[in-house]
Order: C-alpha cells, then sequence, then structure tokens
C-alpha cells in the first residue's frame, strides 16, 4: 500500500492553491458577463454555452420520458440505452451499472450533478445506479465520447451524468405498479413522495426532499414455464439437464472406495420430485425449474434533499443523497463438501445407509464400505445471500459571477457499505461432515425431525460474512469567462482543479469459513490513494461557422503516478442545415484500489459460474464440452467432471494503468426546426486492458493457459487464477445514428419519432501484448464484462431504441420499440451439431397519458406488448440459459403509475 510523500501532498495543496490566486487576481480586471444570455453547462465541457452550440454527441433523457416508457428504475433506462452493454436489472450482488460501449462498467463515469459519488464498496471501479433516486432526476445527459481531460483521466467510455431538479414547490405522491401477465413473480412497486417550498426566483431560496421505495419479488424459472429455456428447450440447443451425472443433489449420488462410478438408490424410482430429476449414469441431478432464479428480488429505498439559497449573483447548495439497497441472490442448495482431510463419509452405522432400518433401498454391491456422498441439502431450497448496500454523499456548492467569471466550487463525502450476509440455506461445512457421520442426517431425503433439528442447530442464517466501505473525499474548483471577441464570438477559457482522497477496505470474515459451500476465505484489504488534478478548456469560435475546442488535464496519483490527458473538438456549420463535429482524446485509468489491494488468498474462494471437465483429472477429446470426459483412477467424478471447478479471484499488485486513445466524427442534419438527423463515428483504442479472461479461455486453449491451472502437490486442482490481469489491447468502433421529426400538428394531435441506435463496426480483443486480434462484433467477448461478472462482453452489430409518440391535449400517448441484432452463440461447450445463432431480439412497449385533473396524472402500459420471450444462449455462463444481458424474462406486463400533486 503506498500514500502520498510530503512532497506530493504539498504538490496537490499548491496546485490548488495557485488555482484559487489565479482566480481572485483576475476578478478585479474582470468584465460582467452578459445577464441576457441564458447559457448552460453541457455535459464534457466547463464552458456555459447555448444548448443549441454542443460539438460534442450528447443523449439526453428527460425525466418525463422515463415516465412515458412506463421505466421503474435506472436498470430499465441502461439496458434500454444503445450505446450501453449493461446487464439485466440486479442480476449481481452489485447492483445495477452501466457499461458504455461493452468497454467495461470502470470505464463509465457516473456522475451525480457533475460530480463523482462513492464507488460501490467490494469492486471499488464504479457506482451502483440503484441507489440514486429516480424521482428527483430532472434529465439523465449520456456524453457519447471520452472525457478524460474534463472529469478525470478515466472516462474513457464515456459519461453518465445524472441531473436532479433544481427546483421543486408544493408536494406530489406517486404510486406505481407493474404487474406481469403470467402468475408467479416478478412484480414490481413504487412509492415516492417529494415535497418543495420557496422560490429561486421570487424568494431567493427553495428546499426540497424526495423519498422513493421500490422492491421487485422473485421471479422462478418454474414462474415461466415455456416462457424461459425448459429442459425440453435446453435439450434441443445441446444443455439437456439429464445429460448431467454424478453431481451434488437429494436424494446424493455416491461412490465407494472400489467404485468411482457414481450411483443413487432413488435412480429407478425416477430419483426425488421436485428436488432431483433422472441424470445420465444413474445418477439424479438437481432439478433447475425447482432452483432457478430468472430475476432476484430487491428493495430500494432512495432519498434525496436539497436546500438552495441565493445571494445576488451566487447561488449556495447543499445536498444529502442516500440509497439503501438489498439484493437477494439465489444458489443451487448447500453441497456437503470436504473439509481439509474429511470427506463427506456416510458409515454403514447410519439408520439410513442402503438397505437400513431408515428406509434407504439396498443396492446391489453396497455391503457395508463406507460410501462418499455427493449431497445437495435440499431441505430449505436454495442457498440465499443478502446483500445490502448503502451509499450516501454530502455535497456543499456554490456557483456564481464574480468580476465576470463564472465560478463553480464544491466539496463533497461520499461513503459507500456493502455487507453480505447468509440469509437462509448455509450450514457449517464440518457440522453436515459429523451429522452424516453419527447417523443424523439423511443424505438421501429430506430430514425427520431429528434431522431438522440439528440443520437448525448447525445454520448460519442471518451471518454476516463480508464486509466493505469505500470513501470519497474531494474538493473541486472551475472558473470561466470569456478572454476576447473572435469571428464567430468571445473566446472562452476555462480553468479547474480538483483533489480527492479514495479509501476502501473489504473484510472477508473468519467466521464464514466454516461455511465451506460459500468458498469463503477470510481475507482483508485496505488501501487509499490521493489524486489531485488540474485542467485547461479553451473555445474558441474563429468564425461564424466553425469553433473549435481544446482542452488539457493533469492528473497525479499517489500511487501510480502521473499523466497527461489532452482532447480536442471542433464544430463546422457551413449551412443552417448541416453541421460537422468531431474529437479526439486520451485516456489514462490506474487499476482500482481494490485491483491492486484487494484481499489475496492463496486457496480457492469461489468456483467457475459454468461446469466444466478437469482437463487432467477428467480428460477428453472435446475439452470444451463438459460431460465427455473420463476422471483418471481415484478421482471423484462428481468433483472434476462437469464440474464447477474451484477458482480464485481477488487483488494483483504486479497491475499497470491501461491507456486509451478515441475520437468521433459525425455530421448532424436540420433540415427544418420539425427534423434532425446525426451520425457519430467513434473509436476507442485501448493498450495494457485491465480484465479477467472468459472461463472459456482457459479451456479452449489449455496447453496456452495450463500455467494458471494451479494444483496441490497430489495433482488435484487448487484453483484456476482468475484474477484481474493487463490482457492485450482492445479496438472498438460504431456510428451512433439518432433522429427526431415532429410532424405537423393535425386536429387528431402532434406525432413524434424518434430513434437512437448504434452500428457496431469493430469490437476486436487481444488476449496478451502483441498477440493476435480476435473480431468480436456480433458473437461472445474475449474479455469479461467489467469487474462485476464472469458474463462475457456483449457486443451485438445494430442496437436501437425507437419511439412513436403523440400528444393532443390532456393524452398522450407512446409506443417504443427496443432492438437488438442476432448474435453468434458460444458454441463451446456443446457438440457442432448444436452450432447455431442468437436470433434478434425486439420488444415493443406501450403506454398512455391522462391528465385526468389539474392535480392528478395517470399513466398505464403494457411491457412487452407482444410477450417475447428473451432469446436463449448455449453459453453456460448464464444460468438456464436465457441471455440475461438482452432481455427481461418477465415476459408482458402492465403497468399503472398514478401521480397526485397537492396543491
Amino acid at each position: 500500500m503506498k500514500y502520498p510523500t510530503k512532497r506530493s501532498k504539498q504538490s496537490i495543496a499548491l496546485s490548488a492553491i495557485s488555482l484559487a490566486v489565479f482566480a481572485l487576481a483576475q476578478q478585479a480586471a474582470a468584465q460582467q458577463a452578459d445577464p441576457s444570455m441564458q447559457r448552460v453547462e453541457v455535459t464534457g465541457s466547463s464552458i456555459k454555452r447555448l444548448a443549441a452550440e454542443e460539438a460534442l454527441p450528447v443523449t439526453t433523457i428527460k425525466a418525463e420520458e422515463l415516465a412515458k416508457q412506463g421505466m421503474t428504475t435506472l436498470a430499465d433506462v441502461m439496458m434500454a440505452l444503445p450505446q450501453s452493454a449493461s446487464l439485466a436489472p440486479s442480476q449481481a450482488g452489485s447492483g445495477t451499472n452501466i457499461n458504455l460501449r461493452g468497454l467495461g462498467v470502470n470505464r463509465t463515469l457516473v456522475l451525480l450533478n457533475g460530480r463523482r459519488l462513492a464507488n460501490e464498496a467490494i469492486a471499488d471501479g464504479y457506482a451502483n445506479l440503484d441507489t440514486i433516486p429516480i424521482s428527483a432526476l430532472a434529465r439523465v445527459e449520456v456524453l457519447r465520447d471520452g472525457a478524460s481531460s474534463i472529469y478525470g483521466s478515466d472516462a474513457i467510455g464515456g459519461v453518465v451524468n445524472f441531473i436532479t431538479k433544481r427546483e421543486v414547490q408544493g408536494v406530489s405522491a406517486t404510486l406505481q405498479a407493474v404487474q406481469p401477465e403470467r402468475h408467479g413473480g416478478g412484480d414490481e412497486q413504487r412509492v415516492t413522495l417529494t415535497f418543495g417550498k420557496g422560490s429561486l426566483q421570487n424568494d431567493g431560496w427553495n428546499m426540497y426532499g424526495t423519498v422513493d421505495f421500490h422492491q421487485r419479488s422473485r421471479l422462478l424459472m418454474s414462474d415461466r414455464a415455456g416462457f424461459v429455456p425448459d429442459a425440453a428447450t435446453l435439450t434441443s440447443i445441446g444443455l439437456a439437464p439429464s445429460a448431467a451425472s454424478g453431481g451434488y443433489a437429494t436424494p446424493a449420488n455416491f461412490t465407494t472406495p472400489t467404485n468411482k462410478n457414481a450411483a443413487n438408490p432413488y435412480y429407478a424410482a425416477g430419483c426425488l420430485a421436485p428436488y432431483s430429476i433422472q441424470g445420465a449414469k444413474n445418477t439424479c441431478v438437481l432439478d433447475n425449474d425447482t432452483y432457478g432464479t430468472a430475476l432476484y428480488p430487491n428493495k430500494q429505498l432512495t432519498m434525496y434533499g436539497k436546500a438552495t439559497k441565493r445571494f445576488g449573483e451566487h447561488t449556495v447548495s447543499l445536498e444529502y443523497t442516500r440509497g439503501d439497497e438489498s439484493i437477494y441472490s439465489y444458489k443451487n442448495p448447500t453441497q456437503v463438501l470436504a473439509v481439509g482431510s474429511r470427506q463427506a463419509i456416510l458409515p454403514a452405522s447410519s439408520r439410513w445407509y442402503p438397505g437400513a432400518s431408515g428406509g434407504v433401498p439396498a443396492m446391489a454391491g453396497v455391503t457395508g464400505q463406507p460410501l462418499t456422498v455427493s449431497w445437495a441439502v435440499a431441505d430449505d431450497g436454495a442457498a440465499v445471500t443478502r446483500d445490502n448496500q448503502v451509499n450516501q454523499r454530502l455535497l456543499l456548492s456554490a456557483e456564481g459571477n464574480v468580476g465576470g467569471w463564472d465560478y463553480r466550487t464544491g466539496a463533497s463525502y461520499g461513503l459507500s457499505q456493502r455487507k453480505v450476509y447468509f440469509a437462509s440455506g448455509y450450514y457449517s461445512g464440518i457440522g453436515l461432515i459429523n451429522g452424516l457421520a453419527n447417523g443424523t442426517l439423511n443424505p438421501f431425503g429430506l430430514q425427520d425431525q431429528a434431522g431438522r433439528d440439528y440443520l437448525n442447530s448447525i445454520a448460519a442464517d442471518g451471518m454476516l460474512n463480508r464486509s466493505a466501505k469505500t470513501a470519497y473525499y474531494g474538493v473541486d474548483g472551475t472558473i470561466s469567462r470569456s478572454l476576447m471577441a473572435l469571428g464567430g464570438g468571445d473566446l472562452a477559457l476555462a480553468l479547474g482543479a480538483d483533489v480527492h482522497r479514495d479509501t476502501n477496505e473489504d473484510t472477508k470474515l473468519a467466521q464464514a469459513t466454516d461455511i465451506t459451500y460459500a468458498k469463503s476465505v477470510t481475507g482483508h484489504g485496505d488501501s487509499a490513494r490521493n489524486i489531485a488534478g488540474v485542467f485547461a478548456e479553451l473555445d474558441a469560435p474563429v468564425t461564424k461557422t466553425l469553433t473549435l475546442n481544446g482542452a488539457v488535464r493533469v492528473d497525479r496519483y499517489s500511487d501510480v503516478g502521473s499523466t497527461v490527458t489532452p482532447k480536442i473538438s471542433f464544430r463546422w456549420q457551413p449551412a443552417k442545415t448541416v453541421m460537422f463535429r468531431g474529437s479526439a482524446n486520451t485516456g489514462f485509468r490506474a487499476p482500482t484500489l481494490f485491483d491492486l489491494n484487494g484481499y489475496r488468498t492463496t486457496v480457492a474462494n469461489t468456483t467457475t459460474a459454468a461446469r466444466w471437465d478437469d482437463p487432467v483429472l477428467c480428460p477428453s477429446r472435446t475439452p470444451t464440452i463438459p460431460g465427455t470426459g473420463t476422471a483418471v483412477a481415484g478421482a471423484n467424478a462428481a468433483d472434476v467432471c462437469n464440474a464447477k471447478l474451484n477458482k480464485l479471484t481477488g487483488s494483483n499488485p504486479n497491475l499497470e494503468p491501461e491507456k486509451s486513445k478515441g475520437g468521433t466524427l459525425g455530421v448532424v442534419f436540420e433540415p427544418s426546426r420539425a427534423v434532425t438527423l446525426s451520425f457519430d463515428y467513434w473509436q476507442v483504442n485501448m493498450k495494457k486492458m485491465l480484465a479477467n479472461l472468459p472461463e472459456s479461455v482457459y479451456f479452449t486453449n489449455y496447453a496456452q493457459y495450463q500455467n494458471l491451472f494451479v494444483r496441490n502437490a497430489d495433482g488435484s486442482l487448487a484453483y484456476i487464477n482468475n484474477t484481474t490481469m493487463n490482457l492485450g489491447g482492445q479496438i472498438a468502433g460504431g456510428v451512433d445514428v439518432a433522429g427526431n421529426w415532429d410532424l405537423p400538428r393535425t386536429r387528431f394531435g402532434t406525432f413524434r419519432i424518434g430513434l437512437d441506435g448504434t452500428w457496431l463496426t469493430r469490437f476486436d480483443n487481444q488476449l496478451e501484448e502483441n498477440g493476435a486480434w480476435m473480431s468480436n462484433v456480433g458473437r461472445f467477448g474475449w474479455a469479461s464484462n467489467g469487474t462485476t461478472s464472469s458474463y462475457p462482453i456483449i457486443t451485438y452489430r445494430w442496437k436501437h431504441n425507437l419511439r412513436l409518440s403523440w400528444e393532443n391535449g390532456d393524452f398522450g400517448a407512446q409506443l417504443t420499440n427496443n432492438f437488438n441484432s442476432k448474435y453468434r452463440d458460444a458454441n463451446v461447450a456443446v457438440a457442432p451439431q448444436y452450432y447455431r445463432d442468437i436470433s434478434s431480439y425486439s420488444a415493443w412497449n406501450l403506454t398512455g397519458t391522462w391528465r385526468a385533473q389539474k392535480q392528478v396524472t395517470v399513466t398505464a402500459g403494457i411491457t412487452n406488448l407482444f410477450d417475447k420471450a428473451p432469446p436463449i444462449t448455449n453459453n453456460t455462463v448464464y444460468s438456464y440459459a436465457y441471455l440475461s444481458s438482452a432481455a427481461n424474462p418477465t415476459g408482458r406486463a402492465y403497468n399503472l403509475r398514478v401521480t397526485y400533486d397537492f396543491q
């Protein structure tokens, strides 16, 4: 862990002081700004200008647009955004995040009112959007271009700026419900209360606050039988559930010291519904329809408060944001695993031994030898964790004009805390082994009362197993003004500086190591860094048709050194109807504090997301197809064949920063006031990319990556090393298309058409420096999706959001289409006859709005109007084969939202 030296601290302080002195020195001589100019600060620049003067590609989504589309959470917004490769809502404990361009969630900078939040506490590389109160938002601005020179060197993929309402008067309440058409889970409820008083214009002050509660119930796979993949569908794409063998189940499969071929005493009877079904080779396997979860349940309580006071030309604000979210994650039932040298052994003395007094059927050849059982404890159903995140920020800010200089300054403190609990279904590993040894526990069925009492005595319900927190302390300041007149307007300058400190602490608690199924290993990491940055931006309207902009930023990291990130852009409008724009930028992203200094263990701390054959202990002629291998002598097939293998994650102290170069080139057409059409080409080139290898890479080319398979002295697999690494490079490029058309007003009302889409031209990965480049356009990527999961990057050739809207007086309606183009399936874990493409996915949503009276607004709609099933995949990293990165599995659902404005 490295901390700043005395000299670096002095440099940070001098940078900030120099900026302040420069600003004060200019105040006396500066002229007052023109008060008639209604200027705003647009995301991507620190110079206030007319909104119509944007030279950078920015997508603006207004809050009312979110309501018109029936969206309940920011996850809905990010899934619909064409430039985003975000995952389905809250399918990971880290919550909702945004992944612009598919470059990774940690390369997309998230801001709230132009300033950073404390990052999600465990990975410390991105913000959880679920902790931002959607009811407080006025709009969302998405800068589809790197902004390293303005906001920080790490804004490689782009910036998403959530901007809250400036002021609120009165009181309003909103009730919203989402009810799926099919019975079962997936329903949502949302309640919002917003209140405010005072007018900045008339009173010179305003205070307002909002409280927003949202919850969603668990959606089981069985709730959507036939809609999401069932056994027949899985079989048709080469993933037949019954093809598995020898795994952990209820009733348990077993082997003997002399016969390592797994068997089950209840196989002939069909196993034990609904917990298991017949598998291959006389074994039982878990029934996915019983345990599978299509959407995790969650609860969110967010609040936002803001007090603003004007003092002449100066405005001072105090903001407080708090988001509290719990996500409940479901895994298959607890497996009884070996603890040290002790195996899961059922002795002949147990009454649950086949043929003994407990009623378990006798089996030929089972004559008193100890049985090694592969048992999943089904009595309490799935193993459930509760992942709780609390993210808070306190911000004191001021803005105004002094001596002709626009200024903006602020001091903020953010704290993100994350705690993970065993909610239910987890048990002491040694306790389970002891319960088998003493005959209390029955591995071949549900427990009797004595067994139930024993399970309750060793349950881990409510146990805290991991605690992490990230803190952010920041001070920033920006000044800008016009310097001189040029041919097209005033030459404008902005100068800024910010200093912030990040801290991260993450602890895996020792008490959780007793819960062996959770693969929790005691670990601790804590670290901190200081970052100081100064930047300058110059905006030059050279002529009435040409504007040039240049910016440069210098950042100093206390632990990885300094970097300079320049950016240039232009805007050229040779005619009223056409405008050209472009930019070029560089980026620099340091490894996160967790990447460098997080916990480190010497033993496995998780398992692979998919099932695989150990290339050494279960060799196969087709190693990329799990279940085709044969266990070597002495190896337990349940542990080495078609199994979730041990994996190591955590920090890597040898990581280096990654660097990028990017740019855009676009054209905007406006043939009339009613029609706008734009095309923007973008490209980002990265090197020394920080990422994780997808699991399939290890098995596709074992010879190349066998050094990452770390083995014990006896040859058993200790773990696969899947820590973050510096890979080779990545090149991504495409064209953003946007269009809006306001049709002439008719007696039936006003109609509008809007389109936002992205056509991907290139997405290449290089797994090692100077290695081969592999195209990932329209196929699964060769690097994982940021730090949130082992899911590979999703790179659609074409993705769009199409909107058809109508308004007439108090009535309005909108028809929305979200479309993803077809995709080449993974085709790794299946036989060649099952190689396939994933069809394109198109979902339509319809909403209608009615201003019932002055105080009441009603919005009703249908999500997934034509009940389009989510696409299926043979990529075994995705649970139960539906492509959760592409679609919500809820199906057709009805949405009702009622807002009442109290007068």
